[in-house]
């Protein structure tokens, strides 16, 4: 089965969830007065579904391939981009003073949700270009910005990130890629750096590499670390390309999935240095990646909700189809009926429509979040704002990629045998979205991040803003003559309660105890954070099955909330007792 977006229900998230309609009405989103938002929705969705998704098998099953140094992508891959690009895509929200729309984030989330439930590895090359604008938009000096912004906002380049090395992973401390400087205002890096998405392909004539490296008086560990732009072809003065970088991809690696999209281990410096060129100041190359870290983090969730989706579409026209056994109330003598009829595969498909649609709330919200951070014109509200983005977005990363990878296996169960069996593309989505809890940042990293930095925001106050937003929802639920949310009300007022508990503990636990419930409290954050949000869009559409999600979230996913909340507050000596078990 192919891809079609679920656009009346992103649209009902992004107005009534993440707060479209006020974000207009308020006139910080004026670009999106009328009809716009649906209008680029329905297109976008009518490019994903007729151009993009037909690729995904195609590309899991062909995959690139890289010979004599160079990188070809499955066939289709390049006519898809380019048409793509060609149409504005990768322009949507990036500056209108190098060609960008300058929309906002809030849209082109759904739209990346689009792109990469249509073909996950597809999508990421696009992602990363959006990443390298952002830090050369912040950062970059004008001659950097004038060669290279427009071309990379057009989609006519592509730009990648190249962090990691075999030594340096989640810890950029151990980080070895050395630059030197060359006295003309260039540096020359040398180095090798792997799992580098995109590093080298056939999609456009030149790639744009944002490269961290040290310089040979750098302080030690990331206090030392600046950040290049290493582009893979030189630009002329005219803009024209010229001489081949000193840079070379020397392997692609076999992954699990996302097959079509090219990962690389990067060599520069081969033949003396490749050329760079640095991206705001020496040793201050972490700051201009945290620049970017928010929206990278965001674009990574969105990859969790999108395969999600894409399985939720797989297994709902599976269980249409198949028929095994007959319905309870069947006559004897009755033919076999669809599988969607026994209540455990209802509850399977239901389990995966609302943690997907929990998830998309919860992405949309930061989405609005990062928003009004940069177009809020009160200073306060800008702040306010920015650090609801830095609380929700781990909670985003972490729970969105985590139910994807779950949503995605549950797919497979609904299928069955045929669920193992590689052709019918279940599989795929399981093997494609076990990459997005690992990269930019393990979802464990998220929540060491929540525990340790987000929640003492403003004294505490940030956090408890947020929870008191959910309790107004879980009273408004309470309120509502809405038979359909059955016992909605009570089961989120204990998860949202449970979540109070956790959090009061831990701005006063010490950081053993903090550590130890950093994943357990994520998860309870994200049930309330979700489930309320759930709610919110059933109260405001009405709609049957908005009504039974959120109804079914509550009663049968929010339950585990106070479960949780003992493991955090009363599980962290089970954690760190353990550490006797793995001793030598």
């Amino acid at each position: 089965m192919s891809y079609r977006a679920p656009v009346s229900d992103m649209l009902a998230t992004l107005r009534h969830v993440a707060g479209l309609d006020r974000l207009i009405a308020e006139g910080l989103a004026p670009e999106l007065e009328g009809d716009l938002a649906q209008a680029v929705l329905d297109e976008a969705a009518r490019f994903a579904a007729d151009v993009i998704a037909p690729l995904n098998r195609v590309g899991d099953v062909h995959g690139a391939t890289l010979k004599d140094g160079a990188v070809t992508t499955a066939p289709g891959w390049k006519e898809a981009y380019r048409a793509w690009a060609a149409a504005g895509w990768n322009a949507l929200p990036a500056p209108q003073a190098y060609g960008g729309q300058g929309l906002p984030l809030l849209l082109q989330s759904a739209c990346t949700e689009m792109w990469n439930a249509a073909a996950f590895a597809f999508a990421l090359g696009p992602l990363l270009t959006v990443g390298a604008i952002e830090a050369l938009y912040a950062h970059g000096s004008e001659h950097l910005k004038e060669t290279y912004l427009a071309k990379l906002i057009s989609g006519e380049w592509m730009g990648t990130m190249n962090l990691t090395e075999p030594q340096a992973g989640s810890d950029l401390n151990a980080l070895r890629a050395k630059a030197e400087r060359a006295g003309d205002g260039t540096y020359r890096i040398t180095g090798q750096k792997i799992f580098i998405t995109y590093g080298e392909h056939d999609l456009t004539e030149n790639i744009v590499h944002l490269v961290l490296a040290r310089l040979p008086d750098a302080p030690a560990g990331t206090r030392g670390i600046s950040l290049f732009l290493v582009p893979k072809y030189l630009v002329n003065a005219d803009g024209s390309l010229g001489a081949h970088n000193d840079l070379r991809c020397a392997g692609l690696e076999h992954k699990l999935g996302i097959h079509a999209s090219p990962t690389c281990t990067m060599a520069f410096g081969d033949k003396g240095g490749a050329i760079g060129w640095l991206i705001g100041e020496e040793n201050r190359g972490l700051a201009c990646m945290f620049t970017m870290m928010n929206n990278a983090r965001l674009n990574v969730a969105l990859q969790g909700v999108a395969i999600a989706e894409r399985a939720c579409q797989q297994a709902l026209a599976f269980a249409h189809e198949r028929r095994q056994g007959t319905a309870l109330d069947a006559p004897k003598g009755a033919p076999m009926s669809p599988i969607i009829v026994h209540p455990d595969v209802r509850r399977m498909l239901m389990e995966m429509r609302a943690r997907t649609q929990a998830a998309r709330a919860i992405c949309y919200r930061v989405a609005e979040a990062l928003d009004r951070a940069h177009r809020e014109t009160d200073a306060g509200q800008r702040r306010a704002a920015a650090e609801r983005a830095a609380i929700l977005t781990p909670v985003a990363k972490a729970y969105a990629t985590d139910i994807g990878i779950e949503v995605a296996s549950t797919g497979i169960q609904v299928h069955g045998g045929m669920g193992y069996i590689e052709e019918t593309g279940a599989a795929q989505h399981l093997r494609d979205a076990r990459i997005a809890a690992i990269y930019e940042g393990t979802n464990g990293i998220q929540a060491i991040d929540l525990v340790t930095r987000k929640l003492p925001l403003s004294g505490g106050e940030a956090v408890r803003a947020l929870i008191a937003g959910m309790r107004g929802i879980v009273a408004e639920v309470a309120r509502a003559d809405a038979p359909g949310l059955g016992h909605a009300a009570t089961r989120l007022g204990a998860a949202v309660e449970a979540l109070e508990r956790a959090t009061e503990w831990l701005l006063a636990a010490g950081l053993p105890e903090v550590l130890a419930g950093a994943t357990p409290y994520l998860k309870l954050f994200a049930l309330a954070e979700g489930g309320t949000g759930l709610a919110r869009k059933a109260l405001a559409t009405r709609s049957q099955a908005d009504l039974a999600t959120a109804r079914f979230h509550a009663e049968c996913l929010a339950t585990e909330a106070p479960a949780l909340a003992l493991t955090v507050m009363e599980g962290a000596g089970a954690v760190t007792d353990a550490a006797a078990v793995f001793s030598a």
